[in-house]
């Protein structure tokens, strides 16, 4: 093979649409860009969601409410099942998982899940586990350690009770 015997592959090339060729070919007349206005116009661009001026739906609908899911804690999630391919006795962490091709992407950490059964005895120490992951990885004399344990939260002191505020009578003219 020689350098004047290269080709681009099938169909990696293909004719660009050639408008203002006539009525019949198609895209003609007003090549299709529809009638007159803004869009028909050469170097005109709308950006997303714009509506000509008017408030857009966007900016009409009311935001209100509070969203969980802004601020959940999102976990890698490896099933049990997954770990009888480590050795007996090994200690498994993020970076064991992630080599292993268990854990791929991102997220706040890794989560054991409790489905399947474990044959081996393991020392696990990821971020979360599952009640019932916990108690099989147990069960089989392993260990269950978190990466990062949540502090306890922390009682608040109750707030001193206001002092009731004494309204003010409005003046009496007295009578003559």
């Amino acid at each position: 093979m020689r350098l004047h015997d290269l080709k681009p592959r099938p169909g990696a090339r293909h004719r660009r649409k050639r408008l203002g060729q006539g009525e019949s070919s198609g895209h003609g007349k007003t090549s299709g860009r529809g009638g007159k206005g803004q869009t028909a116009r050469s170097g005109s661009s709308i950006r997303i969601g714009f509506e000509g001026g008017q408030m857009p739906l966007i900016r009409r609908i009311p935001k209100r409410g509070f969203n969980n899911a802004r601020h959940t804690t999102r976990y890698l999630p490896v099933n049990l099942e997954a770990l009888n391919q480590f050795d007996d006795g090994a200690r498994i962490d993020e970076m064991a998982l992630r080599a292993a091709g268990l854990a791929n992407g991102k997220a706040a950490g890794i989560k054991i899940l409790g489905d399947g059964e474990l044959t081996k005895k393991l020392t696990v120490n990821v971020s979360a586990f599952s009640a019932s992951a916990k108690a099989k990885i147990e069960a089989k004399g392993g260990a269950c350690e978190l990466l990062n344990p949540k502090p306890a939260p922390v009682a608040r002191a109750a707030k001193p009770a206001k002092p009731a505020k004494a309204k003010a009578e409005p003046a009496k003219t007295p009578e003559p």
